[in-house]
């Protein structure tokens, strides 16, 4: 019998995903500072979300469950 451990992030989907959605919010990386990616988030703030591509990404692989907090666990529902 196989004893299965999940690893979850301590910061929520949901969240990640309404500061993403937010106008000025979202293209300032504050969803990348949020999950705990720093240096991402300072390069999303200074760039305008990488010019607002890295921000319609993120908010797609949000959507998706493939975003990863600084340590590379998914984000919990």
């Amino acid at each position: 019998m196989a004893n299965y451990v999940t690893n979850t992030s301590d910061r929520n989907k949901l969240i990640a995903l309404i500061l993403c959605c937010l106008g000025f919010i979202g293209v300032a990386g504050i969803h990348r500072f949020y999950v705990g990616k720093v240096v991402s988030g300072i390069i999303w703030l200074f760039t305008g979300g990488l010019f607002g591509i890295g921000t319609i990404v993120d908010l797609i692989s949000i959507c998706l469950g493939s975003f990863r907090d600084n340590v590379g666990a998914p984000l919990r529902e």
